[in-house]
């Protein structure tokens, strides 16, 4: 469909903005879309914007207009960015972001007072319809949060949000917002001025109204901060120091970032009518950029993910859950199941320390939010009380899902399948947390095995977004639907996986980090190596990733791999020294990083242990090109990924890109090793690997998969999606 047709095609439809005006001659404009569970903006909307302020306009006797929302739970979530994929230029997508500024500035011209009234989720081109009103007044809800999170699509906000949002808040704070694309909770928001009155949700419309009544207000008067930032000394200073900061952070891949600092600054300096120029032109080169399409493509295929139940079969009503371990992913585990899912957490331990342990998990994560103001001392009591816990299974005959989060040992897992089909409800399901072990040994003694199947958390369990769901032979397709179902419920993205050798993430992690290790051992020092994959996009190194995840937990993996897969996978015999010298990483402070006493000062940038390198019989010094270390660690993955593609360890490219990202943090500007592939074409893939074999050996030997596609100019993703 082309950019013209989306803008008419549904002109005959119901529009999504209805006008009433009260008795009190206040005019309440309500956004309801037809059909959406959500509002979100569309490129329709702007004739429907447009019809609904004219109407309001020819209404002699009225005094002022409300823009609320007809959904529950959420003002407006956004714009819809498939508009973005009907435009085929950067002339259109300009042309789009001219339409919107266009259409917003009739609101902020509009003759009489005009209030936004927010309640949940005011986001992107929400907010920047909201910031085009002369004042604005939001819910106190939980579910009310601001932000402008266009920069995580590799977007800036097109509708005048880089020009509005500044001189509202002033420079600093609107930069930290746009760049960051953080979400602002309603206390927030007030005390920084975005909004003029945080109220309760049962009185927002009459606030509102209220303040309609009042009449027009003078603006608010920026901080003295702010104002100080805003003369030319200030503001040269600040910019300098947030491009600065930005680039330390981004590394240059993300453009948008960037544009974004460019676009304020002109605005600023030259006068808002630059600054909407400026900011449309920018948005239209963003949108057509191959960053913006990588993380467009990632949001498409995590929003549906989540709409898949995974299994043919629907899932089972899921309504107390249990965990077996108190400890570290045990905790984050149960956290997440109470506190996202709003599920009952029943969690067995072999004693009271590990129950209490878990429970300070939850405690601690509640406590900050109390601390910064973003929930109260009484909700988190409330989440508390949803977790109990046992030194026996008392309780678990009533649970519908048991996650078991105990040692990597074959026969204790199995003795844990025992107990809970012993304990348990016929229908309860048993869910592995395991990295490593095979689900179908798991499983080879259990009297339901189709009822056993393995869900792989990441670590720390609040934090990262993935789950692996691995089903083995016989697990049934109603124990996968259901097994996804909590995943979604837990807040996590999930990919079904095959019950082979390191599932997926581990097993594409593997020759990375062995690559990187080698590396190592030819003298490259450990801070070149991990500067090198950090400034490629890896949110760390492959080295310091080592040390989070823990040595020992990697030589646990290794062999597993190598015995079921092959001698490629092996770890560096010279590497056995590390081990057995006691350093296990972060989790013990030892490792191949140094890592300050609780106390002392921490300094921000860790330093490398210098002792490994005698350990490893090594003298470390910089010889090895960053793009050299970064083609030999990145080329490992890839060529992996495609035969895990290949031999149906994912059910798709998109699969192995989301959980490349989500589970390893692939740098998501490339939008995942399969998108990244697709960039470079099969031929250069597998001509860069051939190269590599014969510099470093047969592990780089490119995979069938990738010599069949490069012979046949085939791509993993259809050209143009």
């Amino acid at each position: 469909m082309s950019f013209e047709n989306a803008l008419h095609e549904q002109r005959a439809k119901p529009s999504a903005f209805h006008l009433e005006l009260r008795p009190d001659n206040i005019g309440v404009i309500t956004i309801d879309v037809p059909g959406e569970k959500v509002n979100t903006l569309k490129a329709e909307f702007i004739e429907q914007i447009n019809d609904v302020l004219l109407k309001a306009q020819q209404l002699t006797t009225l005094e002022g207009l409300v823009i609320l929302s007809g959904k529950p739970d959420s003002f407006i979530a956004g714009a819809d960015i498939t508009m973005i994929a009907a435009c085929k230029s950067a002339k259109e997508a300009e042309t789009l972001a001219k339409k919107g500024q266009s259409t917003l500035a009739q609101i902020a011209a509009f003759p009489v007072p005009v209030v936004a009234a927010i309640h949940g989720a005011c986001l992107g081109g929400g907010l920047e319809l909201a910031l085009a009103c002369h004042s604005r007044v939001c819910s106190l809800d939980d579910k009310t949060a601001l932000g402008l999170p266009e920069v995580q699509l590799g977007l800036l906000p097109g509708s005048g949000g880089t020009q509005r949002l500044p001189r509202l808040i002033g420079a600093s704070k609107a930069l930290d917002m746009i760049l960051t694309g953080r979400h602002i909770r309603a206390r927030q928001a007030l005390r920084m001025g975005l909004v003029d009155d945080a109220v309760p949700q049962s009185i927002l419309l009459q606030t509102a109204i209220e303040r309609v009544k009042q009449g027009w207000k003078s603006r608010r008067t920026l901080p003295w901060q702010e104002r100080l930032l805003n003369g030319p000394l200030g503001r040269s200073l600040l910019f300098s120091i947030v491009r600065k900061k930005t680039l330390e952070k981004t590394h240059g891949n993300y453009p948008a970032a960037e544009r974004i600092i460019q676009v304020v600054r002109t605005g600023l300096d030259q006068g808002s009518g630059s600054g909407y120029e400026a900011e449309a032109r920018a948005f239209g080169e963003l949108a057509m950029s191959p960053q913006s399409g990588a993380l467009r493509s990632l949001f498409f295929a995590s929003t549906a993910l989540k709409k898949e139940r995974g299994g043919d079969a629907p899932p089972r009503e899921l309504r107390r859950v249990g965990v077996l371990g108190g400890g570290l992913m045990g905790g984050g585990i149960a956290c997440v199941t109470a506190t996202r899912g709003g599920l009952p957490v029943r969690i067995k331990d072999v004693n009271e320390q590990g129950i209490n342990h878990a429970l300070k998990y939850t405690w601690d994560l509640l406590g900050k939010r109390v601390r910064s103001k973003r929930m109260r001392p009484a909700e988190r009591q409330k989440q508390m009380m949803l977790i109990s816990g046992s030194t026996d299974y008392s309780g678990f005959e009533r649970v519908d899902i048991v996650v078991e989060a105990v040692f990597e040992e074959i026969t204790l897992k199995q003795q844990m399948v025992a107990d809970i089909e012993q304990y348990a409800a016929p229908h309860t399901v048993f869910a592995s947390n395991t990295s490593s072990l095979p689900i179908g040994q798991i499983a080879a003694k259990a009297a339901r095995p189709q009822q056993v199947i393995g869900l792989h958390y990441f670590s720390p369990v609040d934090k990262m977004p993935l789950v692996e769901v691995i089903p083995h032979a016989t697990t049934s397709e109603e124990t996968i639907a259901t097994t996804v179902a909590l995943a979604h419920k837990q807040g996590k993205t999930a990919i079904v996986v095959a019950d082979r050798a390191g599932f997926y993430v581990n097993r594409i992690l593997a020759p990375y980090i062995n690559e990187a290790a080698r590396c190592l051992l030819e003298g490259e020092p450990i801070e070149s190596l991990d500067k090198a994959l950090v400034d490629f996009g890896f949110p760390v190194g492959p080295i310091m990733l080592l040390d989070e995840v823990g040595i020992d937990v990697g030589t646990k993996i290794i062999p597993i791999l190598t015995a079921e897969l092959g001698p490629r996978f092996a770890a560096p015999a010279a590497f056995d020294a590390v081990l057995n010298d006691g350093r296990k990483g972060r989790k013990n402070g030892r490792g191949f990083y140094l890592y300050p006493a609780e106390g002392k000062s921490r300094q921000k940038r860790k330093n490398a242990d210098s002792s490994i390198y005698p350990l490893l019989g090594i003298t470390a010094k910089a010889h090895l090109q960053p793009a050299v270390i970064t083609q030999r660690c990145v080329m490992m993955m890839l060529n992996e990924a495609a035969r895990c593609l290949d031999e149906g360890v994912i059910r798709s490219a998109r699969d192995g890109d989301i959980g490349a990202v989500f589970g390893i943090g692939f740098p998501p500007f490339l939008g995942g090793p399969f998108r990244y592939m697709d960039e470079l074409g099969a031929e250069k893939v597998v001509k860069t690997l051939q190269y590599l074999q014969q510099q470093y050996g047969e592990n780089f030997a490119p995979c069938e998969r990738l010599l069949r596609m490069a012979q046949q100019g085939e791509r993993f993703y259809p050209q143009g999606s």
